[in-house]
């Protein structure tokens, strides 16, 4: 079986999402925001099963773009990439089949760790994400993660980006 059929859950999360992050420091201060527009592809050819990229935007037009394809094995998502190293699995104890947690760590700084939780709708038009940040063991950052569905073709979109970008 292939990451679609054994990740169910996860393979609904494939296409576009526009959303918003927003940092807040241990004591509940809002620390950062921007906007963000991911891709989350299954594609049928290439060497990863599973490949996000991630394009960030702030107000003050600073701009941010983030690769991160992934290997599949033992049903779950594996990076291992310049800037992270952790994985994606289904929680099998959702009974609604809604949520997916995350793993990882940032490469060279071993004390700072993240757990995220992804939540998506039933409808899966929309889904929310938190993110705790974890250094030495106590909480240092969450972020919490609002996201709409632009489109399921991601292929479209991002040829539609590729082409008003030339």
């Amino acid at each position: 079986m292939g990451i679609r059929e054994d990740m169910p859950l996860l393979a609904r999360h494939e296409g576009v999402w526009d959303g918003v992050y927003s940092y807040y420091n241990a004591a509940g201060d809002k620390i950062d925001e921007h906007a963000s527009r991911l891709f989350c592809r299954f594609p049928d050819d290439g060497p990863f099963p599973y490949h996000q990229t991630n394009h960030y935007t702030w107000p003050d037009g600073r701009k941010d773009i983030r690769e991160f394809p992934a290997e599949y094995r033992d049903k779950r998502v594996w990076w291992d990439n310049d800037l992270i190293v952790g994985w994606a699995a289904e929680v099998g104890l959702d009974e609604y089949s809604r949520t997916v947690m995350l793993y990882w760590q940032r490469q060279g700084d071993p004390s700072l760790y993240l757990y995220e939780m992804i939540q998506i709708s039933d409808d899966g038009q929309s889904r929310c994400r938190t993110w705790h940040w974890i250094r030495d063991g106590k909480l240092e950052t969450r972020t919490a993660i609002q996201e709409s569905l632009v489109s399921k073709d991601w292929r479209a979109v991002e040829a539609e980006m590729n082409a008003s970008a030339e």
